[in-house]
């Protein structure tokens, strides 16, 4: 499931990337002073009381300016508000209610959305100023008294949020479908991959770029399973991005590939690797899924009885941060190998669901151990008392050790390929949480 989404928005210069900053806890949004500065959303993660949610930073509304720069931060805004489940409409206690106030929450009353009205930089403790009160006359129900700059208030602002949030589904772990999102650089195959899985002409196929905006669910059951592919617009290049709408869908491929159980990565066999593929490829790294690297166009390209084998090796080299990947040549044109693609989605889907008892993976750590001992520093040697498996999706490995500043990186990398070795885990990322024994409880 996707997590729900909230959007920040208000006009120009009230605070919101600031707010932005703070609640997502880190400074991921460029803050200034300069009215207009935030151009583009920019979207991170947020966590209350338990609920997780995705937040989008907007630029600020001028509902009736005529300059280019702001129509088209308007418009992003728009879209961030069309698919928000929430909205925080940010206001300045400094400046009181103003006319720009009053239309952008004219427009946010139109979207039938819940708002969630936070009037910032309320910096002083205490009983607020006499213009808090003014903010009532917005008619969007009790404002909420925050300073982004020093965090007041914000617990309350997202006390208020977390009331709107859809109910969380119940997910089934028992489920046999297996949900794919199929991502990659525009015009790389993906709708015309789709279509040809799910035997009919059921996304709109062109050769012109960008033709996918939304992501849209197909499902799908044969005789390989029950699988539901969501297909997703292309990303692409900032520099190439002008459009509002396709700045956009990169937000609405993230939301996909969190949804899916697996990923498939397309590459253009005609123009190879690219920079945006490895980006592209680093969202379903980052998050976590099972991936599958599937080189669509194949039956396009001139080959000699070398060519899979030289394209296979630069690709193991350009996406050498996600090894486990397996690679395909497919046309989703000619339908070559698109059974054997059905097959690898099941399979890496059970390698990212395994789960290995604690004794095997002792075994398996005692065996590296012996096998090549564990770094030193300054006379100290790092001991790994013992590892057990956490949770599943993807496999995540506990390992409690004496000293976690003596755990580098490379004997993380040679441990987990020693139990990829036994274990498979194909396709599948792993992850290493390092927890030190507690020094106050030695005996």
């Amino acid at each position: 499931m996707s997590k729900p989404v909230v959007a920040v928005v208000g006009r120009p210069n009230v605070g919101k990337s600031t707010l932005f900053n703070k609640l997502c806890g880190q400074r991921l949004a460029i803050v200034d002073d300069t009215p207009g500065v935030t151009r583009d959303r920019i979207y991170g993660d947020c966590e209350w009381l338990g609920r997780e949610m995705l937040l989008i930073d907007t630029g600020g509304i001028e509902p009736y300016s005529d300059d280019i720069i702001l129509s088209q931060m308007r418009r992003q805004a728009q879209l961030a508000i069309d698919s928000a489940d929430v909205i925080i409409f940010v206001t300045d206690v400094r400046t009181g209610v103003v006319a720009t106030d009053e239309e952008v929450a004219s427009m946010l009353q139109k979207s039938g959305k819940p708002i969630v009205l936070c009037v910032n930089k309320s910096d002083s403790l205490g009983e607020p100023p006499a213009e808090f009160y003014e903010f009532y006359n917005l008619g969007l129900g009790d404002p909420i008294q925050v300073s982004a700059v020093h965090g007041h208030g914000t617990g309350d602002l997202l006390d208020e949020v977390i009331k709107y949030l859809p109910e969380e589904e119940e997910t089934d772990e028992e489920t046999d479908t297996v949900k794919v999102a199929v991502i990659g650089k525009p015009n790389a195959g993906k709708s015309s991959l789709v279509n040809k899985m799910s035997g009919e002409e059921r996304m709109i196929v062109s050769d012109i770029a960008g033709t996918t905006r939304d992501a849209t669910d197909t499902l799908v059951e044969n005789e390989h399973g029950s699988f539901v592919f969501i297909d997703t617009a292309g990303l692409r290049r900032k520099s190439k991005v002008d459009d509002a709408i396709e700045k956009y869908s990169v937000i609405r491929a993230r939301m996909a590939v969190e949804r899916a159980n697996v990923c498939v990565i397309m590459i253009d066999a005609t123009e190879g690797f690219t920079e945006q593929d490895s980006k592209v490829a680093g969202i379903a790294h980052e998050l976590g899924k099972a991936s599958i690297i599937a080189v669509n166009k194949w039956d396009l390209v001139e080959k000699d009885g070398k060519t899979m084998d030289s394209f296979r090796k630069k690709l193991m080299n350009d996406f050498s941060f996600m090894s486990y990947a397996p690679i395909i040549f497919i046309s989703a044109k000619t339908g070559q190998r698109i059974d054997r693609l059905f097959e690898l989605i099941k399979y890496v889907d059970t390698q990212n669901a395994m789960r290995i008892s604690t004794g095997k993976l002792n075994d398996v750590l005692a065996s590296a151990t012996a096998r090549v001992q564990p770094p030193t520093d300054k006379g100290k040697r790092l001991k790994i008392y013992y590892m057990t498996q956490a949770s599943t999706r993807p496999p995540t490995f506990v390992c409690f050790v004496n000293n976690k500043d003596l755990f580098h990186y490379s004997y993380q990398r040679y441990l987990d390929n020693r139990i990829r070795e036994v274990f498979g885990l194909e396709g599948t990322p792993t992850k290493f949480v390092i927890r030190e024994r507690d020094k106050n409880n030695k005996k």
